[in-house]
């Protein structure tokens, strides 16, 4: 390789938190391919890869950060003729630093500390690490490069810096994650920040579901007027090879750029089918077990855990009432077989009438309410938990975000399960991805998407008994949850006001549930959970 080329391994890992042991087998073995397969100069690999990202509060014990340390050691030992740059937790003098080490030659030469912490959303840096303040430049065939963690490379006076102090590259680490339209917003700054400081930046990214977040890949590198001249798939784990020549940018035209054009639907779709297959398998569960009640929300759930896990590692329950309509238990059925998954019908008939007659001395003089519907969706989760137990199966639950923002969902009955893959979907999304799905291959009835929604706990029952239509009721919340507007400014956008102010009540008062479902993938900038925290006793309202 002549002077002002480099080979780069760009590695697009998908790590676990903590799993010293494998992380560490993944590291050595992708260092060996680097060098070995693709004869490269360097591999740049994600934020915090050792420990993987986000370790939380596992930072605070010092066992932690001493595995992490002895991973490290063992590392630097398995690094020969290549330079590594390797992200971990790092304790420097009695402080914690977000680090990325350069290693050659069984030697660490230089280590970085990430300069810019984030501290919004998701992200908790802050509460962790301590700020570094120095660049940290080395030469390789040649070429001055620059190291860089994450949200470092987004401020526009650190890539100048770096320029101004001789770096011709940045290279970037990162454990970037997922959420809509995340990857124009991402790669529209990298460009920006390479065009402008004049620096080529190599930019690579965490893949995988690590709890409720699931980070993209979507690996890259921009020449240095912000063209992008490489990029790695979405959601797929690899090593991926790219040659830069700085002398000659003409042979960087070489690369394969691989340039996304799948829709919305189809990359939530696939972040929620690798969040729910990580979950369920970085947590050891020997499959997943779903209520199918016949309708929407449980039929996509279904889909994407068999994409998920596989046919085989899904079971069905079918647990009809006394006001489950015919159809329901008929497309329940018809979907199960399908996808090839086995199911089995038990009715909550018995322990539900059981239930009304131990009941009935305590509510004799009450009238019928939602009462006996919750008791309905507890029988169910009594009979899927039950299940769970006894096979080392995970319940996902079905539920969607619309119906957890006004919780028009039960407490320990359909909100009880280990993973709710649709915690983050509007219902209206939930549409759309069936309806994507189905142009891939028919996996849920078309009867089930034509459907007015109901959850089939009195006769004659509808969604829209007591809540607004989806079409209106989603924009509102989205409007009041994602974006923090006032609900007169809601007014102002063309919605009634009296639904509107309806909409925020059932919002503020259901923070209690929310704060006791399971945890779910993210999708959305702003997700039940991490990103929006808000306290349960509070009299702060924004009603009229």
């Amino acid at each position: 390789m002549s002077a002002n080329q480099l080979r780069i391994t760009l590695a697009q890992l998908n790590l676990t938190v903590g799993d010293f042991e494998n992380n560490t087998k993944i590291i050595i073995e992708s260092i060996k391919t680097a060098c070995s397969t693709f004869k490269a100069d360097v591999i740049l690999f994600p934020e915090l890869t050792i420990s993987s990202y986000p370790p939380e509060d596992l930072l605070f014990r010092p066992a932690f950060l001493n595995s992490t340390k002895k991973a490290l050691d063992e590392i630097v030992n398995a690094t020969n003729n290549i330079h590594v740059l390797i992200g971990y937790p790092c304790l420097h003098e009695g402080e914690l630093y977000n680090a990325c080490s350069l290693i050659n030659s069984r030697k660490i030469l230089q280590t970085y500390f990430k300069q810019h912490l984030p501290n919004y959303g998701v992200f908790d840096e802050k509460r962790y690490f301590k700020e570094g303040t120095e660049h940290c430049l080395f030469d390789i065939n040649g070429i001055t490069a620059a190291i860089s963690i994450c949200e470092d490379v987004w401020i526009p006076t650190f890539t100048q810096d770096a320029a101004a102090a001789g770096a011709q590259i940045i290279f970037n680490m990162n454990a970037s994650p997922y959420h809509k339209n995340k990857l124009s917003q991402r790669e529209e700054i990298i460009s920006k920040q390479a065009s402008d400081s004049g620096l080529y930046i190599v930019y690579t990214n965490l893949v995988g579901g690590q709890d409720e977040l699931v980070f993209d890949g979507n690996s890259m590198v921009m020449d240095d007027h912000g063209k992008r001249i490489f990029h790695a798939p979405q959601f797929e784990e690899n090593l991926y090879s790219v040659t830069l020549d700085l002398k000659s940018p003409n042979n960087n035209k070489l690369n394969n750029v691989s340039i996304p054009s799948s829709t919305e639907e189809e990359n939530i779709y696939n972040a929620l089918v690798l969040g729910v297959k990580d979950y369920v398998g970085k947590n050891n569960f020997k499959g997943a077990i779903i209520g199918l009640s016949g309708g929407i929300d449980s039929a996509l759930t279904l889909s994407i855990a068999v994409d998920a896990l596989g046919a085989e590692n899904v079971e069905v329950l079918i647990m009809p009432s006394r006001y489950t309509a015919d159809m329901s238990n008929e497309d329940a059925c018809l979907q199960a077989k399908m996808l090839g998954v086995d199911y089995e019908i038990i009715s909550i008939e018995q322990p539900f009438d059981t239930l009304l007659k131990a009941l009935e001395p305590r509510f004799k003089d009450f009238p019928v309410d939602t009462t006996e519907e919750n008791i309905q969706a507890r029988c169910r989760g009594i009979l899927l938990m039950a299940i769970s137990n006894k096979s080392g199966k995970i319940v996902l639950t079905t539920g969607n975000k619309s119906e957890m923002a006004v919780g028009y969902a039960t407490l320990y009955g359909d909100m009880a399960g280990g993973y709710a893959p649709l915690k983050d979907v509007w219902k209206t999304l939930v549409y759309r991805l069936a309806k994507w799905r189905n142009t891939k291959k028919p996996s849920i009835p078309k009867r089930v998407i034509d459907r007015a929604p109901t959850a089939e706990l009195r006769h004659d029952q509808l969604d829209q008994d007591l809540l607004p239509d989806y079409e209106i009721l989603d924009p509102i919340l989205e409007q009041y949850i994602e974006l923090d507007r006032h609900p007169e400014q809601i007014i102002a956008a063309g919605y009634d006001a009296d639904t509107v102010y309806k909409v925020i009540t059932l919002v503020d008062r259901s923070e209690y549930k929310r704060r006791q479902a399971a945890p779910g993938v993210r999708v959305t900038k702003r997700a039940f959970g991490r990103d929006r925290r808000y306290p349960i006793s509070s009299n702060y309202t924004e009603n009229k």
